[in-house]
Parts: C-alpha cells; structure tokens; sequence
C-alpha cells in the first residue's frame, strides 16, 4: 500500500486501500480502518469549515434532541471538493461487500454501479436532503448509540474519517458499535479514529451465521465520552435524507 502526497488525488488515495482486506476485516467485525484519505492540512481545513454556516443546511444539538451531548451539521450543496471526491469514490469499493451482504440475507440489492445513479433514485424516492456531516465534541460530549438511517432506500455502509488525533487533540471519544446477536448478549467494539483515515462500518445490521444460514444482526454505533480537548469527524452516508 502506497503512500501519498499533497498532490495526490482522493480518488487514487482510496484505491491506495487493500479493499480485499477492508472488506474481509468489515465481514468478520462490522468495520474496518481504511488508509489515510486526508491530510493533516486537509483535515484541519474540513474541520474550519464548521464556523462557517452558508455551508450547511441545518445545525443538530444532541442534547436538545436526547442525542447525547454535542453538535453536528449537514452540509449543503456544493459540497467541498474532499467531501464530494472522497465520497464518490469510496462507493464503487463499499458497493461489492453491500451486494454480498444483500445475497447472504436474501435481500434486493438496487444499488446500481455508481454513486450518482444511486443518489437519483434516492431523490426519485423523496430522500432529496444531503447527508454528509461534519460533527463536534468538546468535553463530557458523546453520541449515543443509533442508526443513520432517513428513509426507505438505505446504503448498509458508511464512513467516518476523524479530523483530530487522538490522544494529542483529545482524549476519550472512542467509536462505539455494538451488535445484537439472536438469543445472546450484545458484542460491542471500540475504535479510536486515527487523524485522516476513515472507518468503514455498518449501517444497520450485518449478516452473521446462524443456525439456519445468515441472519441480520441489527447494529447500532455512537461515541463515548470525550475526556478532554475537541475531536471532530466527517460523516459520509451514501443515501440522502427523506
């Protein structure tokens, strides 16, 4: 796996991942790590963008709402260009684990071979709001434990890429997921979000081998308690909102 420089396109950054791998490692737990898709300079200018709100199409208090305890904002369109580029091309590499998935379950699969096709039946369905998200803690703030879902027609992967290093711009603030699994307790995972890379994770729920075959495990993800000092992370959900 190569590395990158300044000039490197979002593009070539994503196809720099071993998605064999990715997909394999989201298979076994429910996500997985993908390699650096931004820069600390690029991260640091993503992050910036949150004070200025012509970007965004609407502001999310988690405690006013029960969310937990932060903020959070939907960016508008346009969208920047690391945003929109990432996005895009992170898809087509989601798209075979999502078929796969949907095969095991004994579910359709509508996802057609690209970002923008699918995004045109989303608004053909009425999900017509975009749902990238740019998201902000600060001490004692947390997510609790939920599912992006926004309507009917639902891409069963996402990605959240942290824009600050944990540890050194804050501490606590780990990635919550936690999986229910027929007639047994819960499993969860933790994961701290390295500056620029992104996490691969379910959506929804997973297939899981049971008895009988496959069977969905719901899975619901959040954040815990940041300790000390600011962690903000970029969101990228690939159906848009009803």
């Amino acid at each position: 796996m190569g590395g990158h420089t300044e000039s490197t396109g979002y593009a070539e950054r994503v196809a720099d991942g071993d998605w064999t791998a990715i997909g394999g490692e989201v298979d076994t737990r429910g996500c997985a790590l993908t390699p650096p898709l931004l820069t600390g300079a690029e991260c640091a200018e993503i992050a910036a963008l949150y004070d200025d709100v012509r970007r965004f199409r609407s502001t999310i208090d988690m405690e006013r709402y029960r969310f937990g305890a932060g903020q959070y904002r939907y960016f508008a369109e346009p969208f920047p260009g690391p945003v929109a580029e990432l996005r895009e091309a992170l898809y087509p590499r989601l798209l075979p684990i999502a078929r796969d998935w949907a095969a095991k379950l004994g579910r359709p699969a509508p996802w057609p071979d690209t970002l923008p096709e699918w995004l045109d039946m989303c608004h053909a369905a009425g999900q017509r709001k975009p749902t990238p998200i740019l998201l902000r803690y600060g001490p004692e703030d947390w997510n609790a434990l939920h599912r992006d879902l926004y309507g009917d027609l639902v891409f069963p992967l996402q990605v959240v890429i942290g824009l600050d290093e944990p540890g050194a711009d804050y501490t606590g603030g780990e990635f919550l997921m936690v999986e229910q699994r027929a007639r047994a307790q819960s499993r969860g995972t933790s994961t701290l979000l390295p500056r620029g890379r992104g996490l691969v994770f379910t959506t929804r729920d997973r297939p899981v081998r049971s008895s009988r075959g496959w069977s969905a495990a719901p899975v619901r993800h959040g954040v815990s308690v940041v300790r000390s000092g600011r962690r903000r992370t970029l969101g990228l959900v690939f159906h848009d909102a009803a």
